[in-house]
């Protein structure tokens, strides 16, 4: 098994990851500034700070290394900081993998590059998949499309020696969460449900955090299978509502409507298919599955479809 370094350990994300890839028998070194409390060594480590990071990857000497460590919430910081905090990190490990005997690294990037949300936002067509251009409208998303290219770069220079991979996991749901937990949005997901306007801001998307973990997993064990620097949309197999995908979003994301037409029933708004076809890896888990409250009840706190509200 192989010696694994993922940062942001202690994540929403970050856990699941370790978790996961500790009990496929990997041995795991969490790095975050916070301890997770899982069973895995952990280091408390400044990734801002190049020569400290690079002195932790010389000391673990990773086989592979899963990059999570971000500012991961949009208007967290203004746009100027959150890029350059995120390119830094990123800039800081490519460059520890490389000093390290680190032969793979995987990077988190987000679904945000894509620019949906932004004022009159109009998708040439659904789903959206990997070709999709990117059209970042935040700084977060920008910083997410520098992130990409980085890798990208990387892998030009560096593919003779190291495998490098993307994934832009969508909106990830922890397992507390689904049982009543509050979400980094400030409510349930079962509020989600019954309220669609919640959701329909993030085109629906969503990720259990253990299927997000498994990507992780398998691509890391199947690397070799991808092109080097290749992107993946990670996506749950349908969309966060209790209604049909194109009719939520032609209510709620107007803009969006005559694309939605190519969708059916519960049909996710992103495509997971790349990762199907090259790594052999779907999502197990929905909403259906997954959450506590019976789903009739959040339906029947829900309010009417209001396409007003997101204009």
């Amino acid at each position: 098994m192989s010696r694994i370094i993922v940062t942001g350990g202690s994540g929403r994300l970050g856990r699941s990851v370790v978790q996961a890839l500790a009990d496929a028998g990997h041995e795991v070194v969490s790095i975050d500034r916070v301890a997770s409390g899982l069973p895995v060594r952990e280091l408390a480590v400044d990734l801002m700070d190049p020569a400290g990071t690079a002195a932790a990857f010389s000391e673990v000497r990773p086989d592979a290394v899963v990059h999570l460590a971000a500012v991961a919430v949009p208007g967290a910081l203004p746009d100027p900081e959150m890029f350059e905090v995120n390119t830094r990190l990123a800039w800081n490990v490519v460059e520890a993998c490389l000093a390290s005997s680190a032969s793979a690294l995987l990077v988190a990037s987000s679904p945000t590059v894509i620019g949906y949300g932004a004022p009159g936002w109009t998708p040439s067509y659904l789903p959206l998949d990997e070709d999709y251009p990117r059209e970042p409208w935040n700084g977060y998303a920008v910083s997410k499309v520098a992130v990409e290219e980085i890798i990208r770069m990387a892998a030009r220079r560096h593919g003779d020696r190291m495998r490098f991979g993307l994934f832009r996991p969508c909106y990830v749901i922890a397992p507390e969460e689904w049982e009543g937990a509050v979400t980094q949005q400030g409510h349930t997901v079962a509020e989600r449900i019954a309220d669609p306007a919640l959701s329909a801001v993030a085109l629906f998307n969503y990720l259990d955090a253990r299927d997000a973990a498994d990507f992780v997993r398998t691509w890391i064990e199947r690397c070799d299978q991808a092109p080097n620097g290749e992107v993946f949309f990670v996506t749950a197999p349908d969309a966060l509502v209790d209604l049909p995908t194109a009719e939520a979003v032609a209510a709620l994301v107007p803009g969006a409507a005559a694309a939605a037409a190519s969708l059916t029933g519960s049909d996710a708004v992103f495509s997971g298919r790349r990762a199907a076809e090259l790594l052999g890896w779907r999502a197990r888990r929905t909403w259906r599955t997954e959450l506590a409250a019976p789903v009739e009840a959040a339906a029947a706190e829900a309010a009417p479809i209001d396409a007003g509200r997101l204009r």
